[in-house]
């Protein structure tokens, strides 16, 4: 049986922000997520940078849309407003709250399967069109709800668990951002919490389209041929009177390294990520510098993290289209239909 309910007493010296909260009021749900899976510890981050930025946890909406990290805006902000779209929809339905209501803090928790694949029409829409958001993406390579096929993330000459190889080449969500005019551009490592704090923090301060891809481990599909423990071979030497599945628990995979250093990760599979950090002096105003910057170590087998680009005077769709600085949703009948002449003044701007 799985208790998801926290306890709800707690130590009466937890440190508290300016708004009198602990970090606790952050929290959700008890995760139900494999041990170790590196989306835990993104949640962990958006938590501890909501409350290191003083946010109302009432004032923000997160949504998402299918897959292990859509499941995981339930394990923070629990006292937050919620919405659990369809597979890739998640883009056109934070769109249209935005527009409704400009005064809350929208964070949309996607995964590579989710945006990258069914929802990468919707990902390029809301990126180009500037919506005031926090888009992170939580990105493993793997469907990891439909155990461990190939995303379109995945690199490519990569291998399933299962000794597939992945021949196709893989979609870059960063360099998509930068191309579709997102004015907020990151990358970090799930397990590096100094760095991935401060770029949510900066994300949720930003005015425009943040983005932030996330590197996030699966844990569960690390069972290669030939192990004596693997799934396969436990199930081929046994005769079974159920199917039951076990995820081995595993230790959270952390990275800590300097500015312009380069860090080889090795994940629980025994393969190997490579981070470089990005130097103190990359500047991260040059849109098209970051582009090359990306493809440039991307062609050495790099993943580069850190702060890609950012636009300081950018603004959003609500600046684009001008709308009024009362929300939408709380406009009367009159100022949403303003008759049949406002309309004809409208349709004649237009011929």
């Amino acid at each position: 049986m799985t208790y998801l309910a926290k306890p709800v007493l707690r130590h009466p010296t937890l440190p508290t922000n300016t708004l009198g909260y602990t970090r606790r009021d952050y929290e959700g749900k008890i995760s139900t997520l494999c041990a170790g899976c590196g989306h835990d510890s993104i949640s962990a981050a958006i938590i501890q940078a909501c409350w290191e930025l003083d946010v109302e946890p009432h004032r923000v909406a997160k949504l998402s849309g299918i897959g292990c990290s859509s499941k995981t805006p339930d394990y923070f902000l629990g006292n937050s407003h919620g919405f659990n779209t369809v597979h890739g929809r998640m883009p056109s339905v934070l769109t249209g709250a935005a527009l409704a209501n400009r005064d809350l803090i929208y964070l949309g928790v996607s995964g590579d399967g989710d945006s990258a694949s069914i929802g990468l029409g919707q990902f390029a829409h809301i990126m180009r069109r500037g919506v005031n958001m926090t888009y992170i993406v939580e990105n493993n390579g793997v469907y990891g709800l439909t155990k461990g096929q190939f995303s379109a993330t995945a690199d490519q000459g990569s291998k399933a668990k299962r000794g597939a190889v992945n021949n196709d080449s893989p979609i870059d969500l960063v360099s998509l951002a930068l191309q579709l005019g997102a004015t907020y551009v990151a990358r970090s490592f799930s397990g590096d919490k100094a760095q991935l704090v401060p770029l949510i923090k900066g994300a949720l301060a930003h005015r425009g389209a943040a983005f932030i891809d996330v590197i996030s481990p699966c844990v569960a599909f690390n069972n290669h041929a030939g192990s004596t423990k693997s799934y396969d071979h436990v199930r081929a030497h046994n005769e079974a009177v159920n199917r039951i599945d076990f995820i081995p628990r595993h230790t959270e995979i952390t990275a800590d390294y300097e500015p312009g250093e380069l860090v080889e990760v090795v994940q629980h599979d025994g393969s190997v990520l490579a981070l470089r950090k990005l130097a103190d002096d990359f500047d991260p105003r040059d849109r098209i510098g970051a582009m090359n910057h990306v493809l440039s170590h991307q062609a050495r087998g790099e993943i580069v993290t850190g702060l890609l680009f950012v636009d300081p005077q950018a603004g959003d769709l609500h600046q684009r289209l001008a709308t009024p600085a009362t929300p939408l949703n709380l406009l009367d009948e009159a100022a949403l239909c303003p008759g049949a002449a406002t309309l004809e003044r409208i349709n004649a701007s237009l011929r």
